[in-house]
């Protein structure tokens, strides 16, 4: 493990995917340090091809260069249905965490959900199952490369999450399997999101995403070293650079790890900030994030190892009422904005 001059470690996994016993438990240990003390690391050494990365950078790109008219073809016409196209300040990060007056995050966005369940398994064909599991959205008549780029990119991050939640069991000495039942049948969404140019400064208080924590197990991200970039809140109050490793991956712990560790491991506060004044034009830069989100219905609660150390803080929940209760802020953010606008005209 190294630190690169980050507060952010960076962590070789190779030698939990090749190495033998010692080798995976000295990587999980690394892990689990990152996890207790920022909740953020840098992944090298994940196995993940560098084609299947770069064909699906690419094809991202082909959506957003597409005409605003071209895009919006995409967006569910049911606001219920959280796929496809989402315009540039529809969305609002900050207002998951009760922040009402903050503003829209500047970036557009394209929302894909898992695709590839068993219908013939029951799990996947009850009432909550059919609120969760809509078709996607693809842009296959303007963008036809972007699927199949985007569904061996999905396979590719369902394996690395994985091997991540092992490492996460193995430095919570629990067994190396014991989070396979909790994400077997995840109901992870994947978002690629562009921040495009800054021509203008925005005004003020307006950023790229706002500060906020993930919902999940946890995220896996691919960016870019662009102006305007993502930070991270240290314990003490301050806004940290996430360094951008060429290869990586930007792993973050989300809020279910945090209840599951009662504390112990912190999903932490980020943000995506707005490239420095003068440095606008050429700053687009674009992101493939990974949510990992366990099954509908797993459990979370103090995991036997943390609950010897300290008395459980949180009650008893599953993924989807967690996920539901964030989801439910932004939505009351977004009454309570349109209540102010109709006021003030």
């Amino acid at each position: 493990m190294k630190f690169d001059g980050s507060v952010v470690p960076i962590i070789d996994l190779a030698p939990a995917r090749t190495g033998d016993e010692a080798a995976k438990q000295a990587v999980a240990e690394q892990v689990g340090a990152a996890a207790r003390s920022i909740g953020f690391l840098v992944v090298s050494g994940h196995g993940v091809p560098a084609e299947i990365i770069e064909r699906a950078e690419a094809e991202g790109r082909k959506l957003f260069d597409l005409t605003k008219s071209e895009k919006v073809k995409y967006r569910s016409p049911d606001k219920a249905v959280y796929r496809g196209y989402f315009a540039v300040e529809s969305g609002n990060l900050a207002s998951t965490i009760g922040e009402k007056e903050a503003k829209p995050d500047h970036r557009e966005y394209f929302n894909i959900g898992r695709f590839d369940i068993d219908e013939g398994d029951p799990y996947f064909s009850t009432p909550t199952a059919n609120r969760l599991f809509h078709p996607n959205i693809w842009p296959d008549a303007d963008v036809p490369g972007f699927k199949p780029a985007f569904v061996d990119y999905y396979h590719e991050m369902e394996k690395l999450a994985s091997l991540l939640m092992e490492l996460c069991a193995r430095a919570l000495h629990l067994s190396p399997d014991w989070f396979a039942d909790k994400i077997d049948k995840h109901i992870t969404n994947m978002v690629v999101s562009n921040y495009p140019d800054q021509p203008e400064e925005l005004e003020s208080g307006k950023l790229r995403a706002g500060a906020h924590t993930d919902y999940g197990g946890l995220t896996i991200l691919k960016t870019e070293d662009k102006p305007g970039g993502l930070e991270v809140k240290t314990s003490d109050g301050r806004w940290e650079p996430v360094p951008i490793v060429p290869g990586a991956f930007i792993i973050n712990l989300g809020d279910l790890m945090a209840q599951w560790t009662n504390d112990e491991w912190v999903s932490t506060m980020h943000r995506v900030v707005n490239p420095p004044k003068g440095q606008g034009v050429g700053s687009r830069r674009q992101s493939l994030v990974f949510f990992h989100q366990p099954n509908y219905d797993a459990i979370v609660e103090c995991i036997p190892t943390c609950a010897e150390k300290s008395a459980p803080k949180y009650g008893k929940t599953t993924s989807l009422e967690h996920l539901e209760m964030k989801m439910n802020q932004m939505n009351d953010t977004a009454k309570f904005k349109e209540t102010k606008e109709t006021e003030a005209a």
